[in-house]
């Protein structure tokens, strides 16, 4: 707000025009928002308020002026140079005050010293005396030894002006917009005063007045721009038009100015309005000397042809109070539930926060209650029972955008029956080291060959397997052989050492040490990732990295310890010689071998079988077919074949042992590593980690070194408590007015 020295009335009353700003029911309407604004909601919601804003020296103060008839001090030479918050409200007495709301980018020694600045009056004469004063609290006075010298200040100089007749309305004053830097002007005050102006015509329940100069093409006044991008239908905007009277009547220029005032170049939903406003030289003049100068510049310049509800003050008021209690009307609902959402929203923040925690007791109290809510949560993550509203929460529209979404990392027993699933999955297809491409009727089982398995396999977890080198039964048995030669000792030809399936199941089962670790280290990832969440749901950040560094990490690194060296025992007893009582490693020896004789049969005795065709003799008869089989040759053959195949015979039957016992040791592998590895040492239990008996085996130092409160948590357990306050206040408000609405 400009500061000079000219004359201010003694008096604070009101002319008459002003009660026009707000009917009976629009002072309901808008006493409400006053109640919620007197709460310290301002800076929390964004509230109904009238925004002047415009291009420097455009005449935004006039128009404050005029509009709320406070006798601000002037000087042509001097600009807005910081924002300036007018609040009308109701009192019992006319009395005006003062006080200065710092920027936050200050230091808090010199935020500290501004907010203590507060001066009272109740006679508009000390008006210009107090303003002064609150410029070197800001530090723009010339003699102010404040480090924040500029030309422009980010602070608000608020101006709350009481009175038994006054409206409740709230309207603000802000530096006008600079094209360029000049002399005493830098490039920084240029963008903060751009910043400025974005800061309040961006919130989406001001409306914006749009103060243009009839001096100056509109074309050139950057505040059309600014308001078109933050009010792109105008919806919220009203154009005003001031310094008619510098025009030349008849030119062009005032033509031009006529046409934008009917809306017919700059469109606002809202319309265009027109003012004059004092000069310099008529600044003695009274609030009324100025009103009825502009009625008759408006009856006789050839500004008449505008309707008279576009121009001058007592028609703004009237048009303000209408667009002002629509606009107010439409959007108190969704200041309450802005409301609603704010409280909830920092009811939970602070919950996060706990109860207070200054003494050893505190301490262990809050620990002892944050452990019973962390066990419950894990306990019925483990057991997959997801009835509490931290489980429903995870639950959202994306869940339903594709056939296989993302499980939510609070559902553990989900996601380890997933991860245990895929894994069983990419271990039977690639856990072996050689797929053998057996006959089609010799399968029992296998799955067929896929190169593409490595990259097809779902594999959410990061599994890392490398598919199996394929080879053919002749290359498989040519291996066999070499590890017969291998392992020969003192049995006979055709016979073979008992150790031979051992060494074959070793080199068979290679990756499977791999693949389980990757997958114990999988699962723990994910139960760690569990309760990191977890924590930092429930519990303030420092006690978040506290607790996990001194009871959660090392505790889940024992467990995945505990499950490697689990699995170090499973992988003992796999490298052993392979031990089996199990039935179907017999059934598949033996369907094997028949499989393998029936193959050598049929083959045999489609060479001995011979079909002779007859013609007969009879006129009109068919030919006579006879199929005979020899028998003789057929034993002949077969025996000759296992007599000079005696070592392939031995590897065939090394091969089926092979098949046999890794197909059956492979399910009892994947068992053992999901329920003696996966479940027992890193799944269950896992609510135990952080339970009430842990914090009840702490000691005072422990729990206090976990749990005490730092400054930081206590200034923002204060901050979040004062903005509670505000936001029950405002609920209150709320609920009283709706219940008065409805009675």
């Amino acid at each position: 707000m400009a500061i000079g020295n000219g004359q201010a009335p003694k008096s604070m009353t009101i002319t008459d025009s002003l009660h026009d700003l707000q009917t009976d029911e629009q002072r309901r309407i808008l006493d409400t928002v006053a109640q919620v604004r007197k709460c310290g909601l301002e800076s929390i919601l964004s509230l109904p308020q009238l925004v002047v804003c415009g291009d420097q020296s455009a005449g935004k103060s006039s128009v404050l002026e005029a509009l709320t008839e406070i006798p601000f001090p002037r000087n042509d030479n001097l600009c807005t140079r910081f924002a300036t918050e007018i609040i009308l409200r109701r009192g019992l007495i006319d009395s005006l005050t003062i006080k200065v709301i710092p920027d936050n980018q200050r230091p808090s020694a010199e935020q500290a010293k501004i907010r203590a600045f507060e001066e009272s009056i109740t006679n508009f004469e000390d008006l210009p005396s107090i303003m002064s004063l609150a410029m070197e609290a800001m530090g723009m006075d010339e003699n102010s030894v404040s480090s924040s010298t500029g030309a422009f200040a980010r602070d608000v100089l608020s101006i709350e002006i009481e009175g038994p007749t006054r409206p409740q309305l709230t309207l603000v004053d802000i530096p006008g917009l600079i094209a360029n830097a000049t002399k005493g002007v830098t490039d920084a005050d240029v963008k903060m005063v751009a910043e400025i102006t974005d800061h309040y015509i961006s919130q989406p329940r001001t409306i914006c007045l749009a103060v243009i100069s009839a001096t100056n093409d509109h074309a050139n006044q950057p505040i059309l721009t600014k308001v078109r991008k933050y009010d792109p239908h105008g919806d919220r905007t009203l154009g005003i038009i001031t310094k008619p009277d510098r025009l030349s009547s008849g030119s062009g220029s005032e033509k031009a100015f006529i046409s934008l005032a009917q809306n017919e170049d700059v469109f606002f939903r809202l319309g265009w309005h027109v003012l004059k406003n004092r000069s310099f030289e008529e600044g003695d003049c009274s609030l009324m000397e100025r009103n009825i100068a502009e009625d008759t510049f408006f009856r006789t310049s050839n500004f008449k042809a505008l309707p008279k509800e576009a121009v001058g003050i007592n028609s703004l008021r009237t048009r303000l109070s209408r667009l002002l209690f629509e606009h107010v009307k439409q959007e108190l609902p969704k200041l309450r539930q802005d409301l609603e959402d704010a409280l909830a929203n920092t009811k939970a923040q602070i919950s996060v926060l706990g109860s207070r925690r200054s003494t050893p007791g505190e301490c262990k109290a809050y620990l002892a209650q944050l452990s019973l809510e962390i066990f419950e949560i894990s306990k019925a993550a483990v057991d997959g029972h997801y009835e509490g509203e931290y489980f429903h929460a995870a639950i959202s529209q994306n869940t339903f955008d594709d056939d296989d979404g993302d499980i939510s990392a609070s559902r553990v027993r989900a996601i380890v029956q997933k991860a245990n699933t895929q894994f069983a999955e990419i271990f039977r297809k690639m856990a072996h080291k050689y797929h053998i491409e057996v006959n089609e009727n010799d399968k029992d089982g296998l799955y067929p060959f896929d190169p593409s398995w490595e990259d097809e396999c779902e594999n959410d977890f990061g599994l890392q397997i490398g598919a199996p080198v394929e080879i053919m039964k002749e290359d498989a048995l040519r291996w066999v052989k070499q590890a017969l030669a291998n392992t020969r000792g003192r049995e006979l030809v055709g016979n073979y050492n008992p150790l031979l399936v051992g060494v074959l199941f070793w080199e068979q089962a290679s990756k499977w040490k791999m693949a389980a670790s990757d997958h114990i280290d999988n699962v723990a990832l994910q139960c760690e990732h569990f309760l990191k969440v977890l924590l930092q749901d429930k519990c303030p950040k420092d006690v978040e990295s506290k607790l996990w560094e001194t009871a959660i990490h090392d505790a889940l690194k024992a467990r995945s310890t505990a499950a490697h060296e689990e699995l170090g025992r499973i992988m003992e007893d796999v490298g052993g010689y392979p031990i089996n009582y199990n039935h179907y490693y017999t059934e598949t020896i033996k369907k094997r071998r028949t499989n393998r004789q029936r193959i050598a049969l049929v083959k045999t005795a489609k060479k001995a079988t011979k079909t002779v065709t007859f013609e007969d003799p009879s006129e009109g008869r068919q030919p006579v077919s006879t199929t005979t089989v020899d028998i003789d040759q057929i034993v002949n053959e077969l025996s000759a074949s296992n007599d000079q195949n005696m070592e392939s015979f031995g590897s065939e039957e090394a091969l089926d042992c092979l098949l046999a016992i890794y197909k059956v040791s492979q399910k009892t592998f994947i068992a053992n590593v999901t329920t003696q590895v996966i479940e027992r040492h890193i799944v269950r239990g896992l609510e135990k980690i952080f339970s009430p008996v842990v914090v009840n085996a702490m000691s005072d130092t422990e729990v206090e070194a976990i749990a005490s409160e730092p400054h930081s948590a206590k200034r923002q357990r204060e901050f979040l408590e004062d903005r509670i306050k505000k936001l029950q206040d405002g609920h209150n408000i709320f609920k009283g007015v709706m219940g008065t609405s409805r009675n």
